[in-house]
């Protein structure tokens, strides 16, 4: 039975609908996340990011959990009662029972240590959630390629890596933190900090945006103009669709990377924490909705902002889109340095790494800059 499972995690082919398959495996991933949210109820000071319990309701937490359990339950049963992937369905409702003998939604937290080392299960909880269900219904209402399954083909890669990338964000955020102040530290300027840290709202978060992504841009250029970074980078080239997971395919050396440069000028600038918190939330949404299928296109504000059309073209392997779009937020970057696609199309044919090298599968592409004799 868990082989079975391991296959199907291993594996790179759409789920194909009428067998089971798909309904088993929304049940046991909402069965394994109400699972390791009650792992995150009983151990809060190691399972959980500082940072973001503070801000969410905990009753609001147990309710979702109660659902997610009902639902995830419900459709275990029915598939184990229609006789449809009963494998799959056993280990989901399995999973649904553990957890309801730890305590499921009504595990009590108490007060508990602060500032131990932590992996944040929180919030690999609530991201892929809150993410799954938002953008699975926008590219249903505005998808760009129709015929596109929602769990198409090397999903399961694609999971792998949100799933990794998010269990390290601990550890990223304190390696970042230590990164940007032992290296940056000594260009801190107290004068324009407090100059910066007093700009109205409306006037720093465009500010910031601006900041990081100048940084992003050239960054982003350099992953795919300087042959050691490309090793790096062509891993998250590799997706040969283009949905609202496609972008979690990222090899961790690369993201630790780029979020050290970019938040070291945000770091030396002094921004509020206020304007932080608003660009992250950006930031967030754009990584994720610029790679989503979905047709969204602004007219002449697409000059401006970057959109999902404008990064697929940075994601196609057609020739007239190689090395170009490389801007996270504001698409005129590209137009003024001269490296924005020009095609009569609207959209690219292909997407992926032209001539298709990467290996498949989350291990072997976190190994591929090491091995690859290219």
């Amino acid at each position: 039975m868990f082989s079975k499972i391991n296959q199907l995690s291993e594996s790179h082919g759409e789920l194909r609908t009428g067998k089971g398959f798909v309904s088993g495996v929304i049940a046991l991933s909402l069965a394994m996340l109400c699972f390791l949210g009650v792992l995150a109820f009983h151990f809060p000071q190691y399972l959980t990011t500082p940072e973001l319990r503070q801000s969410y309701d905990v009753d609001t937490i147990r309710l979702i959990m109660f659902v997610a359990m009902v639902v995830s339950g419900g459709l275990s049963l029915v598939n184990i009662l229609l006789r449809r992937t009963p494998w799959l369905s056993f280990v989901a409702f399995g999973f649904v029972v553990l957890t309801a003998f730890l305590g499921g939604h009504k595990v009590p937290v108490n007060d508990f240590a602060d500032g131990t080392p932590y992996i944040g299960l929180d919030w690999f909880i609530l991201d892929l959630l809150g993410s799954a269900l938002i953008f699975i219904f926008i590219e249903k209402l505005f998808a760009h390629r129709k015929d596109q399954p929602v769990f198409r083909p090397e999903w399961q890669t694609d999971l792998n890596h949100f799933i990794v990338n998010h269990m390290l964000i601990g550890f990223m955020l304190l390696a970042t933190n230590l990164l940007v102040h032992k290296l940056f530290g000594w260009a801190a300027n107290d004068g324009i900090r407090h100059w910066i840290a007093n700009l109205p709202f409306w006037a720093a978060l465009p500010l910031i945006i601006l900041v990081a992504d100048l940084v992003q841009y050239w960054t982003h250029r350099a992953y795919h103009e300087v042959p050691l970074l490309w090793r790096l980078h062509a891993v998250h080239h590799s997706a040969k669709h283009m949905d609202w997971l496609a972008g979690s395919r990222q090899h961790v050396i690369e993201i630790l990377l780029t979020r050290v440069l970019v938040l070291a000028p945000i770091f030396v600038l002094g921004f509020s924490k206020e304007v932080i918190d608003a660009y992250i939330i950006v930031v967030g949404f754009q990584a994720v909705f610029n790679h989503a299928n979905v047709s969204v296109r602004l007219g002449p504000l697409s000059y401006l902002i970057v959109t999902p059309n404008f990064h697929h073209w940075h994601h196609s392997q057609d020739q007239e889109a190689l090395d170009r779009n490389y801007a996270a937020h504001y698409a005129f970057l590209d137009h003024l340095f001269g490296t924005a696609v020009k095609s009569d199309r609207k959209w690219p044919d292909h997407y992926g790494v032209l001539g298709d090298y990467v290996p498949d599968g989350f291990l072997k592409q976190l190994k591929f800059p090491f091995v690859w004799k290219g």
